[in-house]
């Protein structure tokens, strides 16, 4: 079993600040960027307390969540015991070869705001791309790796280091207190995409949602910057690798 995880320590903390209303921008293109989901068999990476996980379910996924941090799968595990909606909660490293409870093909794999908290991210991708069936979508949000932030607000990168320094930091911007006490992972946008590519997974669509207005009114500095990236890739896998049936999305020539 995984050890102890950073959100270990801020589980109540993290769940009480990101609740199961899903109306903030970032949150509602990524759900967008992964319809049609009814019937579609969904594995939530990095799924935190599972706030995406029931969305996904309320949409009428049939949705599995994996999480390094075993205080905030409780969470999840308390929160599908109060109110079922079929989610299995695995307390799991999502980067890891072989993720015990996870078997068989995906329809797709989504990751929330969780990339830059995983290490080992050609690890992640990799297994992402190893369980999505043919065709099947990996969708994921990130704060945007590009933009600096603002007065503040830290962005995705040190504000004493360059945007090409790829690593782990701590926030420092007052108004950023989950990543103050967490940390990051900052990686460039090419590093991103380029490991997407590695293992299949073709970029389709990205999209930079604005913040929510009361956000930016208060961070205008920040919002004059684009704060997050949400991007949907397709599995480019042969179809003679195997695969199931259902969502089926174009795949643009290359």
């Amino acid at each position: 079993m995984p050890g102890a995880a950073r959100y270990d320590d801020v589980a109540d903390f993290y769940a009480a600040g990101w609740t199961d209303t899903v109306d903030d921008p970032a949150a509602v293109r990524l759900l967008a960027l992964l319809e049609p989901i009814a019937g579609r068999r969904v594995l939530e990476i990095a799924c935190g307390h599972g706030r995406i996980s029931r969305a996904l379910a309320r949409r009428g996924a049939d949705v599995v969540g994996v999480d390094l941090s075993s205080a905030l799968i409780e969470k999840a595990r308390a929160a599908e015991q109060a109110a079922p909606l079929g989610i299995r909660y695995l307390h799991a490293d999502a980067a890891a070869s072989d993720i015990p409870g996870v078997s068989g093909l995906f329809d797709a794999v989504v990751c929330s705001f969780g990339l830059s908290d995983i290490d080992d991210l050609e690890g992640a991708i990799a297994g992402a791309a190893r369980v999505l069936r043919p065709g099947g979508v990996f969708a994921c949000s990130i704060l945007h790796p590009c933009f600096p932030g603002g007065r503040g607000v830290s962005g995705s990168w040190s504000g004493d280091a360059s945007y090409y320094a790829e690593g782990r930091w701590r926030a420092d911007g007052e108004l950023s207190s989950l990543r103050r006490q967490v940390g990051a992972n900052h990686r460039t946008l090419s590093t991103y995409v380029n490991t997407f590519r590695r293992h299949g997974l073709w970029l389709e669509e990205m999209a930079e949602p604005e913040p929510a207005p009361d956000w930016a009114a208060q961070r205008a500095d920040a919002a004059r910057f684009p704060v997050f990236l949400v991007m949907r890739c397709i599995n480019q896998a042969s179809p003679a690798a195997g695969g199931s049936g259902g969502l089926t999305a174009p795949v643009a020539a290359r």
